[in-house]
């Protein structure tokens, strides 16, 4: 069984077990948080899809850690204008871990 979240602005394919890195949370480890927006849930043959989100779905899951991706080098160059631009971003995000799938 396998559905299809929607959050923070990106699709994600869960499973029950899973764990993800998604768009940073204002939870601690330990907390538990519902995915309303589901997509699609499939458990064998059956398969159902929202339009745009699935009435009732909902995927839990429990906070597992923060964190801090690895750095992202920018480098702006122009050549022979003797100009280059260097920063770095590190994003934040929450990793979860999926313990339940209802639709």
């Amino acid at each position: 069984m396998y559905a299809v979240i929607q959050t923070g602005g990106k699709q994600y394919k869960v499973a029950e077990g899973t764990t993800l890195k998604i768009e940073k949370l204002e939870l601690g480890a330990g907390d538990s948080v519902e995915f309303n927006h589901v997509l699609l849930v499939q458990s064998g043959d059956d398969v159902k899809i929202g339009q745009p989100f699935l009435e009732g779905g909902k995927v839990t899951a429990t906070v597992v850690s923060q964190g801090r991706h690895k750095k992202v080098n920018i480098i702006k160059f122009r050549r022979r204008k003797h100009h280059m631009k260097r920063a770095g971003h590190r994003q934040y995000y929450t990793e979860v871990q999926i313990t339940g799938i209802s639709a």
